[in-house]
């Protein structure tokens, strides 16, 4: 797993061939960056199925609570199969749209 800092957010780009591992790892790296907004690219991984990804819900659920952002970039995958709480988009300029659209939200107080 790679982690990038970006200006408000962390970029973490699996290198894990398998979502277990993957998972394993970023549950560890997860309290550490507690504080910032996540998106979770799986571009150029494998592609998690549904069950997997819906592995997130909680972790996007408590980010939320704690004022951050929690978003999913995976491509080829309908969306409609996931509840809204989930952020899921094809590409990571989405993803920076979706974490400054909440940010303006949080701001607003909503």
């Amino acid at each position: 797993m790679q982690i990038e800092k970006k200006e408000n957010y962390s970029l973490i780009v699996s290198e894990e061939t398998d979502f277990n591992s993957f998972f394993k790892n970023f549950k560890t790296e997860n309290d550490i960056l507690s504080k910032n907004n996540i998106v979770i690219s799986f571009l150029d991984s494998f592609q998690p199925n549904t069950k997997e990804i819906n592995s997130f819900l909680d972790i996007a659920a408590k980010r939320k609570e704690n004022g951050c952002s929690f978003v999913l970039v995976i491509d080829n995958i309908s969306i409609d199969d996931f509840p809204e709480t989930l952020n899921i988009v094809p590409t990571i300029t989405e993803a920076e749209d979706i974490i400054e659209m909440e940010d303006i939200e949080r701001e607003l107080g909503f």
